[in-house]
Parts: C-alpha cells; structure tokens; sequence
C-alpha cells in the first residue's frame, strides 16, 4: 500500500514518525536499528549501489581503522554515490550494510514525507547509478496458535506423543544416521539456547533486530529449533528429526504484540542474517517464514544456492508459490501435509499440532508451515550426514520420491534406503539403532 502525504496534517504525522525513527537514525552504521519498537514500512525503502574495492593504499600508508575497509562500512566511492543520492531524492539515511558476496552497498532510506513511494522508487530503478530500489518489505513467520487438549500436560511429555516423528518415519532413519556434522543456519526469531532439550545444539547466535532483548513472547525460533534438533536421550522433552546436527541462530524476526503465534521480519533484517547464514558456509538455511517477492533477498538466495547451500522455505498459508522465500529458484519448497497441496511442486511434512519446545524449558503443541519446514530440514541433515555431496536439486528429487501421492508426508527411512548400501533394511523389526558418535 502506498501512503502520500499532502495536507497539513502531514507535518504533523512526519514530526511523529520522525520521533518515532530518532533511535532508528542514532543506529546507522553502528548497532542494528530497534525494529520491534515499531515503525511504518510505507515510507521505508531500500536501495543498493556498487561496491568496488578500494585501490590498494601506498606502502607504508596506514589504514584510517575499520571504518575504512569496505567489508565493514562500504568503500569511499560508493558512500560517496549513495550520498549523492540521498541529497538528490531527499532521502534519509536509516541504516546501511555491505553484501560482500553481491559487491552491493546497501542503504534504508525513509522518504521525504511529500514523496510518493512507487513513483520515487520509479524514478530510482531508472537512475543508472543505482543496482536495485525496492520497498522495505515485511514477512512473517508461519505458525498458528493451537489449542491444547483438555487435561493434556505438556511440559513432561513423550516421544509418544511426537506423531510426526513416526509419521515420517524419522526414528527408522535415525537407526542410521543423526545428522552428525551437519550445520544448519535457522533465520528465525530469537531462541532460547538454555532450554534444557537444547543443550549443546546451538553453535552460534546473532541478532539484528537490535539491541531489545528476547521477550517471553518470541516463541517461533525455539519452536523450530526443537523440531530440528532437540536432543535424543537424554531423558527429557522430545526428540529433534536430526538430533545431533548444530544450529546457527540468527534473529531477524520478533514477536508482534498481542498475538499468540507468528512474528514479523523485514528486507533490511533478513538481509543481515543471510548475510551472516552465507559467510558461515552453513550446509543448510531454514526459512519458516514467507512474505512477498523481494529483488534483493533473491539475489541473496540465488547466490547461496549457487555456492551449494540447501535453502528449506515455508509454503505460505495462502499457497502463493511467487513470494520469498520459495519463489526463488532452487529453495526446497514445503507445505503442510493437511493443507491443500500448493499448484507448485513441493514436499510435505505434518503441520497440525506437532510437540515441539517453548522458551523457559518448557513444551507445547504448534502448528503451521514452519513447523513442517523444520522436519524437512532435519530429513535433509539426516541424509547429508550419509552422503554430504547432495545438491538440492537431488535431495528434493529424493525426498519427492517418497511421497505416496503428491502432498502426502515425505519418508526419511525411504530416502535413507535409497541412498545408503544397507538402506533396504531401514526397517524397525530388522535393524538395532547405530549407536551414537
């Protein structure tokens, strides 16, 4: 939706907004701005400009500290060009990074409050100087609140009551194989690394909504996580699809107020962590969130893929097929396997009321597309740590294959039996667990 500001009402809406964004411009090129503390996305946009490298400096010349090195702060010529700009359209300036892998300086910028949003951008997308203009566009993440059972407990719970894990026969798999190795990059809300189910799990996190801490209410991070990779056997809680793989956490997403489920994200966040998911060389990148197309964040998937990256996206609950993230090419699209099945091709993973953790050590029922991407990219982890050389094209066609109809739930023991010498055996009655490494 575009808003233009004419009357003068304006002014005063500007002065608010303004107000509003003051912490938002004291963080520009130094800490994340505070995204959670609210702001309006219609007069937000994002443009790029190149990133040449700087002419080496002369021996014996001295760097002027980091704020020099375009890794961290962009090269002279293109602040310069991005200033310029900024002067030119009377743009401010709220936040800007460098994608290094693209050799993009990138800039939020809030319109002048007279501007109209398209036409700027319009105008912008003709400028030569400039490699990309798109608005700061906003994506949530994909779970729904679910009911508990009448008398049901669940912070004690059982394997038992896990029904997707036997659904896609992930305990059959894991006689096999537990996602040894395998690194996974969850760009997500924020997560409670202390829960108990999840110890020793989290290799790293990073956060860049800003400087706000976790609230009780950011429940979409850890309830992804422990589909993923909650421990097994320890006598505890659940257990994860892929129970001995490491996550790399990076919040670009927080909670919105007043709503029991879901979280918002924008173009500037996810960029950030994408950024960081790619620099990590994590084998694996778990998106359970969705939104509309964005230039920027599929170059950024594009260029992942390209240097092998697996990139596991949610199926919105509308079953659009041309937003972010599953209407790039090559992301592993997923739906949940009791909703209608999306026009495009996809695999499936039960969605509906999968027990999974919940911040301060505790566990609940979740339901919703991320919670069916997260088995998936444990199915996907699992069958890494038997054959790491798989590409994504090749796993999706592995994991299609075991489908009994089209949207029906994938069967990791089948996948394994496919790819693994003694995989035929990949069976309960016949084979005791591996033990663990």
């Amino acid at each position: 939706m575009t808003i233009t500001l004419r009357s003068r009402y304006a002014l005063v809406r500007w002065l608010g907004l303004w107000l509003l964004l003051l912490p938002l411009l004291a963080g520009a090129q130094g800490a994340a701005p505070d995204w959670s503390a609210g702001y309006d996305a219609t007069r937000m946009i994002v443009i790029a400009v190149a990133n040449k490298p700087e002419p080496s400096p002369a021996a014996g010349a001295t760097p002027r500290g980091y704020d020099a090195l375009p890794s961290y702060a962009g090269s002279e010529r293109a602040n310069g060009l991005a200033a310029k700009i900024a002067a030119e359209y009377g743009l401010q300036e709220i936040s800007a990074w460098t994608i290094e892998p693209l050799r993009l300086r990138c800039l939020v910028y809030l319109l002048p409050p007279s501007a109209d949003r398209d036409e700027t951008l319009a105008r912008l997308n003709r400028d030569r100087r400039v490699r990309l203009a798109q608005p700061l566009q906003e994506f949530d993440t994909l779970s729904l609140p679910t009911a508990a059972p009448p008398g049901a407990q669940y912070n004690d719970p059982y394997l038992s009551l896990q029904h997707n894990f036997s659904t896609i026969a992930a305990a059959d798999a894991q006689r096999w194989t537990r996602g040894e190795g395998v690194e996974i990059a969850l760009i997500d809300t924020g997560l409670d690394a202390d829960h108990p189910d999840l110890a020793g799990r989290i290799a790293g996190q990073r956060n860049f909504v800003g400087n706000v801490a976790v609230s009780a209410a950011e429940r979409h991070g850890t309830e992804v996580a422990g589909v993923i990779s909650a421990v097994a056997d320890n006598k505890l809680g659940i257990v994860g699809i892929a129970p001995n793989a490491k996550l790399f956490a990076y919040r670009a997403c927080w909670s919105l107020p007043g709503q029991a489920a879901g979280a918002r994200c924008n173009s500037y966040t996810l960029a950030l962590a994408l950024g960081a998911a790619i620099a990590s060389n994590a084998r694996i990148i778990n998106l359970s969130l969705g939104g509309p197309a964005d230039p920027l964040l599929q170059q950024l998937l594009q260029h992942a893929v390209r240097h092998g990256a697996i990139v596991v996206g949610a199926v919105p609950p509308d079953r659009r097929m041309d937003g972010f993230p599953v209407g790039v090419p090559g992301v592993i699209a997923v739906a949940s396997a009791e909703d209608p099945r999306p026009d495009a091709p996809a695999l499936a993973a039960p969605g509906r009321d999968i027990l999974t953790l919940e911040p301060g050590g505790s566990f609940d029922y979740a339901s919703g597309s991320s919670l069916a991407t997260a088995q998936v990219t444990g199915a996907i982890a699992l069958l890494l740590a038997l054959k790491p050389g798989q590409d994504a094209a090749g796993l999706y066609a592995l994991l299609s294959s075991t489908q009994k109809s089209a949207g029906a739930p994938i069967d990791i023991c089948a996948a394994v039996a496919r790819i693994d010498p003694d995989g035929g055996f990949c069976a309960p009655a016949t084979l005791d667990r591996k033990p663990d490494h």
